[in-house]
Formats: structure tokens, C-alpha cells, sequence
């Protein structure tokens, strides 16, 4: 996952993240905070696409909304944490089959809304998030990377079927 989540951001960030911060991602660097994320409690989840080798081509991330700012009152909020693939699995449909298995998983765990942060410049993400159901929601905070601030928008969707 370390390797898809460099190997992604290298692709889809030129221009959108300060290009030092880019060069300077690091697979090794990642892992670490792999393991920590992968030994959560439930209710989150990894859900990965592997090709006919087994090698992991695409990942997602899920769990308990993990800010208060996403948080509703009464309402269950899950939070699509993390969405990547590897460039080279682009137009596979290996996003789509994660995106609906976090938004499957979520709502079996009882959830009745997601959200998930895309940055406001990552146009080809947030077409991809609309396609899927998710829609923008107004709120807008800035993610700080090697200095910059890059705003991100928050996008959610309902869990609960119509």
C-alpha cells in the first residue's frame, strides 16, 4: 500500500502539492503508519484490488468519521479515508469495486452517512467521487504540506437507501 500510495500521489498531485514534497515521499517512510492504521479496533477497514498475480493494485480506507467537524448529531459517520491506485491500474475498475465496498462496508456497520476530504484542485478525484454518489458539501479546510496550504473540500453522500 506504501508503494501505491507514492506511486499515486507522484501522478495525480504534480501541480496541486509543492513538487520538494512530492520527490521527497519515500515507501519506506509510509509503512509505519500502515501498521498502526492496520491494527485498529473495527469498526475501519482496508479493503484492497489484487491482478491475477496477487499484487496489490489499488486500496481504500475506511472507518468512524475521525474529525469532530464531520461528525453529525445523531447520526452515524463513516468517512472513505483514503481511495488510491497504483497509475498503472487507472481505468480498470478496480476504484470503482473499492469505492462500493468502503460505502457497503459502512453502511453494514450501521453507519447512515460518509463523508471524505478531496483536494479542491484534484478535479479528475472529485469527478470520480461524483460519479460514485458523493456530492460536495460546501465545507472547505487546508491541508498544510511542506508549508503550503492546499485547501481540501469535504464531499459526502447518504448511507441509508431511499
Amino acid at each position: 500500500m506504501s508503494r501505491i500510495n507514492v506511486r499515486s500521489w507522484r501522478q495525480a498531485y504534480p501541480g496541486m502539492m509543492p513538487d520538494s514534497f512530492l520527490r521527497g515521499l519515500r515507501e519506506e517512510a509510509k509503512e509505519p503508519g500502515w501498521a498502526r492504521w492496520l491494527a485498529q479496533p473495527e469498526p475501519g477497514a482496508v479493503f484492497v484490488a489484487v491482478d491475477e498475480t496477487g499484487r496489490i493494485g489499488a486500496y481504500c480506507a475506511v472507518a468512524q468519521a475521525r474529525d469532530d467537524v464531520d461528525r453529525l448529531p445523531g447520526t452515524r459517520v463513516g468517512e472513505l479515508v483514503a481511495l488510491y491506485a497504483d497509475p498503472d491500474v487507472w481505468g480498470t475498475g478496480a476504484g470503482h469495486a473499492l469505492s462500493q465496498a468502503a460505502t457497503d462496508f459502512l453502511a453494514a456497520q450501521g453507519f447512515e452517512h460518509a463523508v471524505l476530504w478531496v483536494l479542491r484542485s484534484n478535479l479528475s478525484g472529485r469527478r470520480f467521487y461524483e460519479r460514485h454518489g458523493w456530492s460536495d458539501d460546501g465545507l472547505l479546510l487546508d491541508l498544510e504540506i511542506a508549508g503550503e496550504r492546499i485547501p481540501k473540500i469535504r464531499y459526502s453522500r447518504s448511507l441509508v437507501p431511499a
